[in-house]
């Protein structure tokens, strides 16, 4: 090309939890059978959605205004029952109908949030953290992100006095952001954590960015909290919502945006304009799925189907801690939200010449060809899928240095998801003792 095309920040867009899937094709092209703990999607998993709500998105689609164009910022039905629910929260900002915006996913969302920061303005992000923030931070500017730990020897927690001196020390940061609860570690932010962060964000004038998208997905004692109930009515604020996990429709690519304390900063509210106006560019977001939440979430049905999906996650990460628990070589937490189990090895277990038994030679030179140059976990997620089919992620793919991995517990068949568990588990203790 006469110029060069690619921007500076092309290298930093990674995204393991499908890029491990391209691997996974070229091995079942191969022969191998695959068994898919990777992906987040309730529904490629076979979760069946309640006869209810499918109901209801039936019926809207024989509603004509269903077929067209909405508001940019959304379905103002939806935007001001969803604004009534920020309103009713105990100790919470206010807002208004204005001040929640629509996106194609939060996926969608998180780009526009990142991009529209200027370049030099860092968004300070946890470590490990889900591969859509640390990408799309990291390709804004072309650097890597900043981040403060969450430590798998404290069950994930942070050191808030890490998260301090960062800021102290990187005076370009403008922003927190986290994702609560959280992937990849299943772990939600106690109260007082949540509040620390926003003391932080108020002393130093930075704004908070919290991803909710597992927001009503709590378990094991793990109280509900939202980010409108922490930030009080001066510190500026983006929560990230959407109906995927939730309902769930995640080929729905519904999501919104809650603003809080817009007016608190001027700098903060003309950043939020102009998201805004970038979505304009895009006319709006998709207008069916944003019609269904009225509906489904105001239903009497709603929240002891909330009730149900939590005890039934509830279930599976206990029954996965009580076997993942049990191994040497390993460091792992009861999941308190969303649908993932992280499983960290401990430092010094990883040596090289470490493999699992794999039948099909073609495979074997496929894995070993790929475990050449990669990390320890990296070097067990290649083997395990090449030996046993299973297909999960390496926590490394999480803009990390913490050597684990990610499954899901997606399987509602228990006898086959404890089955996969167990397989894992035994290929752990086979990988470590080579």
């Amino acid at each position: 090309m006469r110029i060069n095309l690619i921007h500076e920040g092309a290298g930093f867009l990674e995204y393991e939890i499908r890029q491990i899937v391209e691997h996974a094709y070229k091995m079942r092209d191969m022969g191998l059978e695959v068994i898919w703990e990777n992906i987040g999607d309730p529904i490629a998993m076979r979760e069946e959605v309640a006869p209810w709500i499918k109901e209801i998105v039936q019926g809207l689609v024989a509603e004509n205004a269903s077929w067209g164009y909405c508001p940019t910022p959304g379905v103002l039905e939806t935007r001001e029952f969803l604004a009534d629910q920020v309103n009713v929260r105990e100790g919470g900002s206010r807002v208004t109908p204005d001040d929640i915006l629509f996106f194609n996913g939060v996926a969608d969302a998180i780009d526009k949030v990142y991009d529209l920061a200027q370049r030099n303005a860092r968004i300070m992000l946890p470590s490990p953290i889900y591969s859509t923030h640390s990408s799309n931070e990291s390709k804004r500017g072309g650097y890597k992100p900043l981040q403060f730990r969450l430590d798998p020897k404290n069950h994930w927690l942070p050191d808030m006095d890490e998260v301090r001196n960062i800021i102290k020390y990187n005076p370009q940061i403008s922003g927190i952001g986290l994702v609560n609860p959280d992937n990849p570690t299943g772990i939600v932010y106690p109260r007082e954590i949540m509040d620390e962060f926003a003391e932080i964000a108020r002393q130093n004038r930075l704004f908070l960015m919290v991803d909710e998208i597992y927001i009503h997905i709590n378990y094991n004692g793990a109280k509900r909290l939202h980010l409108s109930q922490v930030v009080g009515d001066d510190v500026p604020a983006i929560a990230l919502r959407g109906i995927s996990k939730e309902y769930p429709w995640p080929g729905a690519r519904c999501a919104w945006m809650e603003v809080l304390n817009k007016k608190a900063d001027p700098n903060f509210s003309t950043y939020i304009d102009s998201i805004r106006n970038a979505k304009m560019l895009e006319v709006c977001s998709t207008t069916l799925p944003q019609m269904s939440i009225p509906r489904v979430f105001g239903s009497p049905l709603y929240p002891d189907h909330l009730e149900r999906r939590a005890k039934m996650f509830e279930k599976r990460a206990n029954e996965a801690y009580e076997i993942f628990s049990k191994l040497d070589g390993v460091i792992v937490h009861r999941p308190q939200g969303a649908f993932y189990l992280s499983v960290v090895f401990q430092d010094g277990v990883f040596h090289p010449g470490q493999k699992l038994p794999i039948a099909n030679p073609q495979i074997r030179s496929y894995v070993d060809t790929l475990c050449a140059d990669a990390p320890g976990d990296k070097r067990f997620v290649y083997n395990l899928l090449g030996s046993k089919g299973i297909c999960i992620v390496p926590l490394s793919g999480f803009a990390t240095d913490v050597g684990g991995f990610r499954m899901t517990m997606l399987n509602p068949d228990d006898a086959k998801r404890n089955g996969i568990f167990r397989e894992i588990a035994d290929a752990i203790e086979t990988f470590l003792k080579h």
